[in-house]
Parts: structure tokens; sequence; C-alpha cells
């Protein structure tokens, strides 16, 4: 039987470390010096070693979980090319700006990884644990490389090379290929790589926080309504079409479901500010994605299946 959740207490601990940083970088002596080089340390080692581990740690069954795979990559697919078709969207192409878009588009399909694995434990216990790990095994790659495109490509800097060279990217195809080759890790080293993995959440949340500004959503409000609808609107709907024509059981339905409406990643902030970008108008969605997942999730869960 699925057990209730209380989404609120869940998210309350990502919100609380986004609002932490922005107090701390606003009201204290930890200014844009210290948080600048927050978001390097994040970005070129506690999130690689996060994702890698995160996707060797669980075996991947691919012949038992098919249907919930070609449900989840569904999902992947569809937010990724609706987020990337807005610009092109008559009625909204005046209004979007692409540079903006292109740092952004990611948070449309992105999902927060520690929120999908607390959740899918919540629901389905340790097979709902091998569910989702089966999911983020193969999505993560696939997003990543999602939200690098849009990016490489307006900054016209080689898609190729960006790909070779960001460390996110190279951590979770490693992941992937070490998982598929059998490879894990040594007892005595998962301690260290649970805490470097814990360290990478809070620290990329509080640096989310420290770079946000308000004010740019103020100035780009059709692009934030637009991707935060797809996200934790549109994706649902997608999910539950996919869980009736795939006749998913409830386990994989609910994990499915939850995996569709989970707010979206909070690396999407330190992507899109190391590679240039508009850094604090993507934490600002991070910040308001976060929040919405209250009203997404039991949205995407309560719907008929």
């Amino acid at each position: 039987m699925l057990e209730a959740v209380n989404f609120a207490q869940l998210l309350f601990p990502d919100f609380s470390l986004i609002a932490i940083g922005w107090l701390l970088c606003r009201y204290t002596a930890l200014d844009r010096r210290v948080w600048d080089q927050v978001e390097s340390l994040v970005y070129y080692f506690l999130f690689p070693v996060l994702l890698f581990h995160s996707i060797v740690r669980s075996p991947l069954d691919f012949g038992a979980t098919s249907s919930l795979l070609t449900a989840g990559v569904g999902i992947g697919v569809c937010g990724i090319a609706l987020s990337y078709a807005l610009p092109h969207v008559p009625g909204l192409r005046t209004h979007i700006d692409r540079r903006d878009h292109a740092a952004s588009a990611q948070i449309a399909f992105r999902f927060n990884s520690f929120i999908c694995l607390a959740l899918a434990e919540r629901l389905a216990g340790a097979q709902g644990l091998l569910l989702i790990a089966v999911l983020i095994g193969v999505c993560v790659p696939m997003f990543n490389i999602a939200a690098v495109w849009p990016m490489a490509r307006h900054a016209e800097s080689g898609f190729a090379r960006q790909l070779v060279r960001n460390p996110l990217i190279v951590a979770t195809l490693a992941g992937l290929l070490a998982n598929v080759l059998g490879f894990t890790v040594p007892a005595w080293a998962t301690p260290t790589l649970t805490r470097i993995g814990a360290a990478s959440l809070a620290l990329g949340l509080l640096a989310a926080g420290a770079g946000m500004q308000f004010a740019t959503l103020g100035r780009g409000k059709v692009l934030a309504i637009s991707v935060l609808s797809i996200r934790h609107l549109v994706l649902p709907l997608v999910a539950w079409g996919l869980c009736r024509a795939l006749r998913l059981d409830a386990m994989q339905g609910s994990v499915l479901m939850a995996f569709s409406a989970v707010p979206t990643a909070s690396s999407a902030y330190v992507l899109a500010a190391r590679m240039g970008y508009n850094g604090p108008y993507v934490a600002g969605l991070v910040t308001l994605s976060t929040l919405l997942g209250m009203a997404s999730l039991p949205f995407a869960l309560a719907l008929p299946r």
C-alpha cells in the first residue's frame, strides 16, 4: 500500500537552504566573492561525485522496467521538445529573451534526484528505490546533455567541446557506463561519497539562494511561466497519459507520476552561472519550482490511474 507523503515537509529543507543562502549573501560578510568559489567547488567536484555515485550505487535492470523506462524517456523527450520550442511559438517569441531561454530551458525537464529518491522510498519502499534508480541512470545523462545544448549553441562555443569539458556530463556518462559494466563502489568508500553528495546538495541550494535576484524574474515573466508550466502541469499530464497507455502497475505508476512532478534540479543554477548565463534568473526559477512542487506532486499522484 502506498504511503501518504507530507510534501511541504519533504520540500521544506530545499526551500529553507535557498532562503538561508539568500540571507547570508545579502546580510553577512559572505558576499558574492565567497559564493563564486562555492559554485566552482560544487560544479567541478561535488555535483559530479554525487551524480556518479547516484547512478552507480543501484544496478539497472532494464528488462524488468522497460515500460517504466519508456515512459520516463517519453516524459523527458516531451519536456525537452516543448521547452526548446518556446521561442518559436507565435505570441510568445516576441516576449522571450533568447539568451535567458538558453539558460532556463533546462528548468522545464530536469528534476531533483534527491527528492525523487526520497519520494520513491516513501511511496514504494526498497522496490521504489530500484525503479527510480533506473530512471535516474538513463534520464540524468540525457537531460544534462539537453541542458547544455541550448547554451552551447547560443554561445556558438561548440557543442561537442562543451560536452567533453562539462563535468556533470562526464560524471553521468561515466556512472552509466560503470553501472552497465557491473562496477560497484567499495564499501569503505561509500560513507565518503555519501557525505560528498549531501554537501553538494546543501551547497548547491545555498549557492542558488545567494545568486537569486527576484527582479530578474519580473523582466522574464512569460518565459518563467512557460517553463514552470511545462515542469509542473504539462509533464504530469503527459505522465498520466503514458501510465494509462503503457498499463503500468500501481507501484511503477506512482514512481513515474512523482518523477514527472518533482521540482527542477538545483544544479540548473550552477550550470547556467558557470557557463556565463543569467544565473540569478535561473536561481529564481529553481526557487519557484521548489515551491510549486508542493502543489504539482499531490496533483500528479491524485490523478486516476
